[in-house]
């Protein structure tokens, strides 16, 4: 190999933390043109993880280290989000028997490459795109060995917990996370529920947020928050909240405390 490409396989291991994936597309972009990334792969300096996407050989890469490169090296707004956020940040108590499930969210049109739900990664991919929240809003920075991530803060992650009840979560199971959520700043949720566009998401969030009596929830301004109109029938045969203008399940309404 030559000074000059030996220099630039040099700058390339430093433009990126080891154990995140590079893809192909970036380096292009970054004077890598993809003959010189086929080149380095011939000499086992990096090697290929999926069509457009390679590690550093004998590197071990994760789903945070792909996630990574989906955030940083080409903008998606892709991240950890509901149940899986909160794990992270040590506010679930579910024990997950078997192989891990991480629930990954985008904007809605947001496409995952194939490499990325192919890889034999050390869990289960689980993604929903959606536009019901902003992008950027409410994510939070998680550090995970050198680098760090965007996951979702604790309130995106209860909204999103909520987007995917009762079908793909169970209500109750959104109930107890919710417990746990007791020191929010108000003005944070605030801005979340306005920008929510999911009539259903808000107002089972509020529901729940009184009937834990989160102090938060008291400074949080109803007037400024689009609850549509009409009833909505979370599950069938419920109980109905006139409040809320939902019907849930009698075993929300009679755990722990009561409206």
């Amino acid at each position: 190999m030559s000074a000059d490409n030996s220099s630039k396989i040099n700058q390339l291991m430093q433009l990126q933390p080891y154990g995140t994936v590079l893809l192909s597309s970036w380096l292009s972009g970054k004077g890598y043109s993809p003959e010189l990334q086929k080149r380095y792969r011939s000499s086992k300096w990096l090697e290929s993880i999926g069509t457009g996407a390679m590690k550093r050989t004998g590197d071990k890469v994760d789903i945070e280290g792909a996630l990574y490169a989906m955030q940083n090296q080409v903008g998606m707004s892709l991240h950890i989000g509901a149940g899986s956020a909160l794990a992270l940040q040590g506010r679930s108590h579910y024990l997950e028997m078997g192989k891990k499930e991480i629930i990954l969210f985008g904007q809605e049109g947001e496409k995952l490459p194939k490499w990325f739900m192919t890889y034999p990664w050390d869990s289960v991919l689980n993604y929903y795109s959606s536009a019901f929240l902003p992008p950027d809003l409410g994510l939070i920075e998680h550090e995970t060995r050198n680098f760090k991530v965007k996951i979702s803060g604790p309130a995106r992650a209860i909204l999103e917990c909520l987007y995917l009840a009762p079908k793909e979560m169970a209500l109750m199971e959104c109930y107890e996370l919710m417990e746990g959520i007791n020191n929010l700043r108000p003005s944070s949720v605030q801005e979340l529920l306005e920008s929510c566009s999911s009539v259903k998401v808000k107002r089972l969030f509020l529901f729940m947020a009184k009937k834990v009596a989160h102090s938060w929830y008291k400074h949080i301004n109803l007037s400024k928050i689009d609850l549509g109109k009409g009833k909505r029938s979370i599950l069938p045969g419920g109980i109905y909240v006139p409040e809320f203008e939902i019907t849930v399940p009698k075993e929300l309404i009679d755990y722990g405390t009561t409206l």
